[in-house]
């Protein structure tokens, strides 16, 4: 099959290249040319959704930028270096191909949004494709901006070369908030109620929470969160890893295939040798913090459940659900290593998905958003306790979080524990650091501050965002770089 790609920023034409179109590569086409029947439109939308696989998204570099820098990860490896020190500059490699992959996919969703509302087809799913377009541009821009804050706010295809169609200038936080939940209202009235392996409904009110959250409009988190129904959370814990679209847990997932472009790399740059296909400096290796942090005798996403396995029968160490300790001593093979992505099929080419939204971290957001709401209560109580219940503690009584701190506290701790290395620790902190600085009262254990001060010596706030690429700086003289870069 041919996978129609489309290009980000300010090129002529639409590009083909391999894989979901059945027909010979094309050449340079105009857009208005090329969307003509329903096939069209899916494949259009198809190359949204591809975006999504690129080293700058959920890849590699995604999930890297959303845990090196946190107290989860740690790393020997000089790729990752400016990361977990917290030295990164405008020129650092993942803070460039984030920016530059999420604008793909922008471009790609904008171009869905302009021309699929003419093709003639069946009217009903092409409302489900824009809803699935508009949720995937909610996705990117949600991305950007919690990683850059102020970002160019792009809502119509760039299909030329020309400077006022290129460049555009950065719009507030606020303004690219809005319209992410502008594009998940509209997007959870028009997506399809279930969709394996897509974006459906649930998804887009995941998303929406995950949004209000950041925000700190907690009645709005509460009211998103709560539109997530018909799921439940995946029994045992380790039956969710790896991701493989098998359990009404997960809400959304980016697909992978171990064949040609279309592997994950996180396999073979998180695991030891074997299963890796050879053993060097691996990123996102698990600190001794979170691993103390956690309790490996009765939770079950840390416990030890017996040697890992690699795809080829070979035992290669402890098992701990979230994470495996080699038994490998060797150099760059000791561990402990993330244990959420398990195959290593093929080098860097793993079919292994990624989870990008699943209900155990609506439900972490529900608990969030009501407690910061009210104030300890049933709702959120009920929703952490599912949580706790799955991982094998004790359900807790109103009494033993009596308190909104005490309840906060809580909810930290095992939002840490159940999403480790899947991408949202930094982030979180993030959110805890300018949830303290709007409100003083609320304290949290640990925030990204704490680790900036750790690492640079000082509380420096302009590292609450990354720098804007310097590449995008030289292009484009409307854009501004972040205080501090």
């Amino acid at each position: 099959m041919k996978k129609l790609l489309f290009p980000a920023l300010g090129a002529l034409s639409l590009l083909a290249s391999c894989n979901f179109l059945q027909r010979d590569p094309l050449g340079s086409i105009a857009p208005e040319n090329f969307f003509k029947t329903s096939s069209d439109a899916e494949a259009s939308l198809t190359s949204c959704y591809d975006a999504l696989q690129a080293a700058g998204a959920y890849r590699q570099d995604l999930l890297t930028m959303g845990e090196m820098p946190s107290d989860n990860c740690t790393s020997t490896s000089n790729d990752v270096s400016a990361l977990e020190k917290i030295t990164w500059t405008a020129t650092t490699g993942q803070v460039g191909s984030v920016f530059r992959q999420a604008y793909v996919g922008i471009n790609r969703a904008n171009i869905v949004l302009r021309y699929v509302p003419t093709v003639a087809m069946d009217t009903a799913r092409r409302s489900q494709i824009l809803g699935e377009a508009r949720f995937l541009r909610a996705l990117n821009y949600l991305n950007l901006v919690r990683t850059y804050g102020r970002v160019p706010l792009r809502l119509q295809p760039s299909e030329s070369g020309a400077a006022a169609d290129i460049n555009l200038a950065a719009s507030t936080p606020d303004q690219v908030y809005d319209q992410i939940v502008a594009d998940l209202q509209r997007a959870a009235i028009q997506m399809p109620a279930t969709n394996q392996r897509r974006a459906a409904k649930n998804a887009a009110y995941a998303l929406l929470a995950r949004t209000q959250l950041t925000r700190r409009n907690w009645a709005a988190a509460v009211a998103a969160a709560q539109q997530v129904t018909g799921v439940s959370l995946a029994r045992p814990f380790k039956s969710l890893y790896p991701a493989e679209n098998k359990s009404n847990e997960s809400l959304f997932e980016v697909q992978f295939a171990s064949s040609g472009d279309d592997g994950a790399y996180l396999p073979d740059l998180t695991l030891p040798s074997p299963p890796a296909t050879y053993p060097f400096a691996k990123f996102n290796i698990p600190t001794n913090d979170i691993i103390a942090f956690a309790d490996t005798v009765n939770d079950r996403r840390w416990a030890y459940s017996g040697p890992a396995v690699a795809p080829n029968g070979t035992t290669f160490g402890r098992d701990h659900v979230s994470y495996v300790a080699s038994g490998l001593k060797s150099t760059n093979n000791s561990g402990p290593f993330v244990y959420k992505w398990t195959s290593t099929t093929a080098y860097l080419s793993s079919n292994d998905n990624t989870y990008v939204l699943r209900h155990a971290e609506v439900l972490l957001a529900l608990a969030e958003a009501s407690n910061e709401l009210n104030g300890p209560n049933n709702d959120a109580l009920a929703a952490l306790n599912q949580i706790r219940d799955r991982a094998g503690l004790a359900q807790l009584a109103l009494a033993q979080v009596a308190t909104k701190q005490a309840m906060r506290n809580e909810i930290d701790r095992q939002r840490r524990l159940e999403l480790a290395f899947e991408g949202e620790r930094w982030f979180d902190l993030l959110r805890y650091a300018r949830h303290t600085q709007a409100d003083p009262s609320a304290t949290h254990t640990v925030t990204a501050l704490d680790l900036i001060a750790q690492q640079r010596g000082t509380r420096d706030t302009n590292y609450l965002v990354f720098p804007i690429p310097q590449s995008e700086i030289n292009t484009n003289p409307l854009l501004q770089q972040n205080p501090g870069y």
